[in-house]
C-alpha cells in the first residue's frame, strides 16, 4: 500500500466514524447532539483549532491559510511565521476582539501554539494572559503571566514567547518595565 494510499483510506475511516458518532448524537442520549472535536488536516488547523477554544471566532477567519501561506514563503516551523501571524492577528485582520489587549493576547496565543506544533497545553494554560501595569514613571507595559504548564512548551518556545510578547509590546507602544533597584538586587 503507498503512502498516498494509506492516508487516503485513514481519512476515509474517520470521516465514517465522524458521520456515524454524529448520528448517534443527534438521538439526544448526550449533553451535545454533535462531535464537539473538529478534526485537524494540518499543523496549522491544530495551532486555530487549540486557540479557538479560548477565541472561538478564530474558528474558519482566515488565520489557518494565512499560516500556511507564510510557510510556503519562509518555511515550515520559521520564526518568522510566529512573528507575522501573531502581528496580524493583532491588528485584527482575521476576526474583531473586544480590546486591542486581547487581540493582543490572540497573537501571542497562535504564536506559541504554532513554535509549540499545536500539541501542548501550554498557549491555553501555561501562558495565562496580559494586563497593563504602570511603569514607576507611570506608563503602561504589559505584564505576562505564567503558570506550572509553560513547562510543556520547552525552553526554546518559551523563550520565542517572551520575545513575541516584547515584539507586541514595541508594536503596540507599551513602555519597558522599570524593576526597581529592590528589585534587581
Amino acid at each position: 500500500m503507498k503512502t498516498e494510499e494509506y492516508f487516503k483510506n485513514l481519512k476515509e475511516g474517520v470521516d465514517e466514524i465522524y458521520f456515524l458518532t454524529n448520528q448517534a448524537r443527534e438521538k439526544g442520549f448526550d449533553p451535545v447532539d454533535s462531535v464537539e472535536i473538529p478534526l485537524a488536516m494540518s499543523m496549522a488547523e491544530k495551532v486555530v483549532g487549540l486557540i479557538s477554544t479560548i477565541y472561538p471566532q478564530m474558528m474558519n477567519s482566515g488565520i489557518t491559510e494565512r499560516i500556511l501561506e507564510f510557510e510556503s514563503e519562509y518555511g515550515k516551523l520559521d520564526p518568522t511565521v510566529v512573528f507575522k501571524i501573531a502581528d496580524e492577528i493583532s491588528d485584527q485582520k482575521f476576526c474583531k476582539f473586544s480590546s486591542m489587549l486581547e487581540s493582543i493576547d490572540a497573537g501571542i496565543r497562535v504564536g506559541m501554539a504554532y513554535s509549540t506544533l499545536g500539541v501542548v497545553s501550554s498557549p491555553i494554560e501555561g501562558y495565562t494572559g496580559i494586563e497593563i501595569g504602570k511603569t514607576q514613571a507611570k506608563k503602561d507595559y504589559l505584564v505576562a503571566n505564567f503558570s506550572g504548564p509553560i513547562r510543556s512548551a520547552g525552553t526554546t518556545a518559551s523563550c520565542l514567547a517572551l520575545i513575541l510578547i516584547d515584539f507586541l509590546r514595541e508594536k503596540f507602544g507599551f513602555a519597558k518595565y522599570d524593576p526597581t533597584e529592590k528589585e534587581i538586587k
